[in-house]
C-alpha cells in the first residue's frame, strides 16, 4: 500500500485559511495591520517553499508552521530594538507593590493585593469575548520584549529553552522578564476586568 503525498492547492488558501491564520497571529501579535502582512507573508513564503512540501502534515498545519516562523522573526525584531531596553520595563511596578519584604512574611501577598476569590473566568460567551480583548489589549501595553516572552511562554506555551534561544536571552533574563510581565498583566487585567 503506498503512501499518497498531499497536494498543496495554493489557489484556496485565503478561502481556506485567511481566518485562522490571521486570528492566530493577531493573538501573538495583537496589531491588525501586523496580523494581515504576517499572513501575506506566510502565503507568500509557502508559495515560494512548495516544491519542498513534503505532505507529512495538513496544509494547514504547515501554513501555521511558516506562520509561527514569521512571528518569531517579529518578536526578534521587537527585543532587539534598543527602545525596549531593560530599564523600560524595570519602572513603574515592582515586587514591592504587591508583596511583603519584611522578615518573617517576606514574598507574603500584602493585604489586599492577593489574587481576588472571584474567578477570571466567566461564565457567558460574550464576558469571555470581552475579557480576551482586555487580555490582548493589556499584552500590546506592555513593551515589545515583555510582550513577545510572555506570548511565546504563556500563550504558544514553548519551552524555555525555546523562548531564550529565539530572543537570544539567558533563563535568568526569561524568569525577570515573566516575573514582571505576570505583575504588569494582573495589574492591567484588575484594573480594566476586576473593576
Amino acid at each position: 500500500m503506498s503512501e499518497e503525498k498531499l497536494i498543496l492547492e495554493p489557489q484556496w488558501w485565503v478561502e481556506r485559511y485567511g481566518d485562522y491564520l490571521f486570528n492566530y497571529a493577531i493573538v501573538r501579535v495583537n496589531d491588525q495591520e501586523k496580523a494581515e502582512d504576517l499572513v501575506q507573508e506566510t502565503f507568500l513564503a509557502g508559495l515560494k517553499a512548495k516544491d519542498n512540501f513534503q505532505g507529512k502534515s495538513s496544509e494547514r498545519t504547515w501554513l501555521i508552521s511558516i506562520l509561527k516562523r514569521k512571528i518569531i522573526d517579529t518578536y526578534r525584531k521587537q527585543y532587539a530594538s534598543k527602545e525596549t531596553s531593560m530599564g523600560t520595563y524595570e519602572q513603574d511596578i515592582s515586587d514591592g507593590d504587591f508583596y511583603r519584604d519584611e522578615d518573617p512574611f517576606k514574598g507574603h501577598w500584602l493585604e489586599g493585593k492577593g489574587p481576588h476569590s472571584h474567578s477570571l473566568m466567566p461564565d457567558g460567551e460574550l464576558e469571555q469575548k470581552e475579557l480576551m480583548k482586555i487580555i490582548q489589549w493589556c499584552i500590546s501595553h506592555l513593551p515589545p520584549n515583555l510582550a513577545s516572552a510572555f506570548v511565546m511562554k504563556m500563550i504558544d506555551e514553548a519551552e524555555s529553552d525555546e523562548v531564550c534561544k529565539e530572543l537570544g536571552i539567558t533563563p535568568s533574563n526569561l524568569w525577570v522578564m515573566l516575573h514582571r510581565a505576570r505583575l504588569k498583566m494582573r495589574q492591567c487585567i484588575e484594573n480594566n476586568w476586576l473593576k
